[in-house]
């Protein structure tokens, strides 16, 4: 049985206290209890003389005596040894902690005062968390000042990136720090060097931060109000809704040290930053109905927990962190917060910070490298992917980003100074590895996103292409074939535990289920969808990019026809995969450009429909964007971020009203002659990547795209894989009865719908 022990909330201070310059030295009667008793590590020789160190009797300073250790300070000094360590104020203002005594009745283990001493040692402080599991508190009235402590903790004042009263800069190669003058400086024993300017604090032989104090920058006395008002306004749910942004979106999405904040909060500590605090709670509030103890009570005012947000995160730049990139990148999740602004600041931050560097071998606590590395690979993903949604030039190059590729051991978290541990269940270790190798594939893959958007999208890219006349397409083709190989091994190496056919699911109950109090049905949640739909956004990607540079009048009409039936088929694989999402992965944790990625399906179905080059094309792919709006339209319900996707695909249907129309395909054939014919129908994919090139709207193949040696298109059977996940009983859509298969029509021999049953 283990037992709480309640921590003493700190005194309120509003305003900073002055640290004492001097300590007086009368004589104190000592008091009688085990206060002054307490047995404590020598104090190491190399620290200086102690000639003057104070005796026992003599009061210790606030946090010595919260830690009851020994206060040690040597003549002349201001501060004492510990808090000149840990960097902290040395401050004697509060009064002593309460004496707890032993209640005797004549020994008897099970006497009522033993049972109600026990009962009352077992509550755990205001909400501190009773277990490493958080979990949420009754409703009681919101506390009056912000529940604040000083703990010492070590492993933070050994850190980087997370100390309390103090930020890192990176000082770089041509800044005025010449790093031959900073190798000339006095470093100690935690590779430290103080000067006027601040604290110079050497990483490794040839990387160098200076540290600022975080008193110095606007409104850091009032980061403690900050915080109060977010946990007032979620008040009492704050351990709630954390435990669920640690069951859904953290697994998938692991830019925290979950053990490290799991432990700081139920040990009490409330030196969180507000804008991460109130990051985590806004992305939470998204699962509120499908915890049944928070369903039953009034959801928090999300508005207000935004506003402190932005105004948090607004002023702790002035004072960057890791948790400022952190709380960054949490708003940013949000669909309807779609900022390229922010995201440009947080790149900025981000290399001040040096996340932008390797930092493999830099003398910081080995649980904060790989913490450092999982946030700088977020916020590559969140630069790449805001630059394709919002067609803007990337602010991460190559040539400057020397992070290494992430590794299991950089999800690793021991040896953040906590030994505590929680055992994971086997369900647990399994969605945690799930998350991470999740995590790690959206990396790849957003590697090779950023080398579409470079090769094609760039304005020298632009440039080429427009030099290069009626032959843009054919360069385009083949600048294109280096990276679709990339896609396709991609694919091909994808591992079986995230495919979307997988069995996977971060279970939100005891019974493994997710319910949702609306509608009282209980599901799990599969976060593998946001992966699979950025895969389909990077084939579209690339895919616009030729379809755009395809001339109808163009000599080689054969490469027309291959080129269009290739884009075909992606966007139908596209569209089948929206069509067969099921609620599990609905109601899941969905990356932030996920609401612009399905709006780009129907953006590259308009721009299909805008070039055909006959009305029977043009109606196919029409008839296609209509049974899509309606998958859209019935998966909102679920998720309502796609309602913006279903007004992006009206506008694009408002501006095709003004396509002029477009002859018959009779009357072309009858004008022109019959086209020369395919190669034998066969089975052909683009690239092998996954889906096919064959599967068309009734399963049945194309024509093959082989003689085009040198092309980007290889003949090959695909696996498929994407294309094969179970129907959906719920989202079924309409097909249509014809479908447009080069310069011919087939009957069909049924609907979709009946050749799946």
């Amino acid at each position: 049985m283990t037992t709480a022990v309640a921590i003493q909330p700190a005194m309120p201070r509003p305003t900073p206290v002055p640290i004492a310059a001097a300590r007086p030295r009368k004589q104190q009667r000592p008091s009688p209890g085990k206060e002054n008793l307490v047995s404590v590590k020598p104090v190491s020789s190399t620290v200086g003389p102690v000639a003057n160190i104070r005796t026992r009797r003599e009061r210790p300073c606030d946090a010595c005596r919260r830690r009851k250790s020994r206060c040690v300070i040597h003549e002349g000094a201001v501060l004492c040894v510990l808090c000149d360590f840990h960097k902290q104020e040395c401050t004697f203002v509060q009064s002593p902690l309460p004496r707890k005594r032993k209640v005797v009745d004549d020994g008897k283990k099970d006497s009522p005062n033993n049972q109600k001493k026990r009962s009352v040692d077992a509550e755990p402080p205001p909400l501190a968390l009773p277990t490493p599991t958080i979990t949420a508190t009754a409703p009681s009235p919101p506390p009056a000042q912000p529940l604040l402590t000083n703990q010492h903790l070590p492993h933070l004042g050994e850190t980087l990136g997370l100390q309390r009263r103090q930020h890192s800069r990176y000082i770089g190669l041509s800044s005025p720090f010449d790093s031959l003058l900073i190798g000339l400086s006095s470093f100690d024993t935690r590779n430290e060097s103080t000067f006027d300017l601040g604290t110079l604090r050497r990483v490794n032989d040839h990387e160098c931060f200076i540290m600022l104090p975080d008193e110095n920058t606007q409104d850091y006395a009032g980061e403690a109000d900050s915080l109060h008002l977010v946990e007032q306004v979620v008040h009492p749910h704050g351990p709630a809704l954390l435990d669920l942004y640690f069951r859904v979106v953290h697994p998938s999405f692991p830019i925290i040290q979950k053990h490290l904040f799991v432990e700081r909060y139920r040990n009490g500590d409330r030196t969180f930053s507000p804008a991460l605090m109130a990051g985590m709670y806004i992305l939470a509030l998204n699962w509120w109905s499908f915890d049944h103890k928070l369903a039953s009570y009034p959801k928090p005012d999300a508005a207000r927990l935004e506003a402190l947000a932005n105004k948090s995160l607004s002023l702790a730049m002035e004072r960057p962190k890791l948790s400022t990139v952190q709380a960054g990148l949490l708003l940013l999740q949000r669909p309807e917060a779609d900022s390229w602004s922010l995201t440009t600041q947080l790149v900025a931050i981000g290399q001040e910070l040096g996340l932008h560097l390797d930092c493999s071998g830099w003398s910081i606590p080995q649980w904060e490298r790989g913490l450092r590395k999982r946030i700088a690979w977020a916020l590559y993903m969140q630069d790449k992917w805001s630059s394709l949604i919002h067609g803007r030039p990337s602010h991460i190059f190559g040539a400057n980003w020397a992070v290494k590729a992430i590794n299991d051991d950089d999800f690793k978290e021991e040896g953040d100074g906590y030994e505590t541990r929680q055992e994971e269940t086997e369900d647990e270790k399994e969605d945690s590895l799930r998350g991470q190798m999740l995590f790690a594939q959206m990396i790849e893959l957003t590697a090779i996103m950023a080398e579409v958007m470079d090769t094609f999208y760039t304005q020298v890219a632009i440039q080429d292409f427009a030099n290069a006349g009626k032959g843009s397409t054919q360069l385009i083709l083949e600048r294109a074939k280096p990276v679709q190989i990339k896609l396709k091994r991609w694919h091909e190496k994808l591992p079986q535990s995230i495919r979307m056919h997988a069995e996977t699911g971060s279970k939100l109950s005891s019974t493994g289920m997710l319910t949702d109090v609306r509608s009282e049905k209980c599901t799990v949640l599969t976060y593998t969808g946001y992966l699979h739909l950025a895969y389909f956004a990077t084939e579209i990607t690339l895919h616009r990019r030729i379809v755009q540079s395809l001339d109808p009048t163009m000599s080689d009409q054969y490469l027309l026809f291959v080129c269009r039936n290739a884009a075909k088929t992606r966007l139908i694989s596209a569209m089948d995969f929206v069509n067969r999402l099921k609620p599990e992965h609905l109601r899941s944790f969905w990356y932030f450009a996920s609401k612009i990625n399905f709006t780009l399906i129907g953006t590259f179905g308009s721009l299909l429909w805008a070039t055909a080059p006959a009305a029977e094309e043009a109606e196919f792919y029409k008839t296609r964007l209509r049974e899509y709006r309606w998958t859209l339209s019935v998966s909102a319900k679920r998720a309502e971020f796609l309602d913006y996707a279903v007004q992006m695909l009206d506008a694009s249907r408002a501006m095709l009203n003004n396509l002029a129309e477009k002859p018959s395909l009779a009357t072309q054939i009858s004008s022109t002659g019959v086209p020369p014919s395919a190669p034998v129908p066969r089975r052909a994919h683009f690239g092998g990547m996954g889906g096919g090139m064959g599967g068309g709207v009734g399963g049945r193949s194309m024509g093959g795209f082989g003689g085009m040696e040198g092309g980007m298109y290889d003949e090959g059977e695909g696996d498929g894989e994407d294309t094969e996940m179970r129907e959906s009983v719920e989202l079924r859509r309409n097909v249509s009865s014809r479908s447009f298969r080069g310069f011919e029509f087939e009957e069909e021999e049924g609907s979709l719908g009946d050749r799946r049953r």
